[in-house]
């Protein structure tokens, strides 16, 4: 068994999360949907192109082609996109918001929450458009990427949250 040096403190226990969310955009194309999609939309797009080339047409075949790896690459762009996420933890002493991109590099915002402000833009057919989080000078968007009954239920908990770490 093996002691610490007094010169070394035991870390302190984590403080306990009022509010933990991980917020991702939402993605209704699976990758099997995706394999799908994309053997349906090249196989109409070769016979087209295969008729076009027979009437003499071929650069309408060579558009036909370029028509399925832009499909291709938008939808795998979209993926990508898709592994974007947002972690929001609220605690007595701070709130954390972690923006996470696509590439994995995060960003890390922290506030207190006794000065931070959360600040909802509503549009009254869409409902809430934006929300963001202020305080200290500055300004974190939060939950961009979601839809709109997403944000309204993240909204109210977040509010919910941030109001219960004040008190």
């Amino acid at each position: 068994m093996s002691v610490p040096p007094p010169d070394i403190e035991p870390a302190a226990p984590a403080e306990k999360a009022v509010f933990a969310a991980e917020l991702f955009p939402h993605r209704s194309l699976t990758p099997g949907g995706f394999a799908l999609l994309m053997g349906v939309f090249a196989a109409i797009c070769a016979g087209n192109a295969v008729f076009y080339f027979a009437l003499g047409a071929w650069p309408v075949a060579i558009f036909m082609i370029v028509d399925v790896f832009i499909l291709y690459l938008a939808i795998r762009l979209s993926f990508r996109a898709g592994r974007a996420r947002e972690q929001v933890t609220v605690t007595r002493s701070d709130v954390h918001i972690r923006k996470i991109a696509p590439n994995g590099r995060h960003q890390d915002h922290h506030y207190n929450p006794f000065w931070a402000r959360f600040h909802v833009d509503r549009h009254n057919e869409i409902g809430i458009t934006a929300m963001r989080l202020t305080g200290q000078g500055r300004a974190t968007s939060i939950g961009a990427f979601l839809n709109p009954d997403d944000r309204e239920s993240f909204a109210t908990a977040f509010s919910q949250a941030l109001a219960a770490a004040r008190r």
